[in-house]
């Protein structure tokens, strides 16, 4: 079964900075570039709602600003207290000098 891909930035734009937001049709997502690779997830800490744009990243986790909660990138798992309820993910490829997301 394909995809419906749909254009999110550049791929030298998430390379440059570590990770980038882009609305796509009503939908924030964040797309982080790690050891090479690019992962996709819903801009959207399910413990509060906030965003993860400022967010620190070590290894494949990201860490919400405000409490700390931590998700995997590779997953969505919510890895750490107050979030137990994971983030969406989105399969990410690139295309040209351009990165797509799957919205399915």
């Amino acid at each position: 079964m394909s995809g419906r891909w749909v254009g999110l930035c550049s791929v030298a734009e998430v390379i440059d900075s570590g990770h980038a937001v882009r609305e796509i049709e009503g939908r924030y997502i964040a797309v982080y570039h790690v050891g090479g690779s690019f992962y996709a997830i819903a801009d959207e800490c399910t413990h509060d709602g906030g965003s993860l744009d400022d967010a620190a990243v070590e290894g494949l986790e990201v860490i919400c600003p405000r409490h700390g909660a931590r998700f995997c990138l590779r997953t969505g798992a919510a890895l750490s207290p107050p979030a137990y309820t994971p983030v969406a993910t989105y399969p990410v490829r690139t295309s040209g000098d351009r990165l797509e997301v799957d919205l399915g």
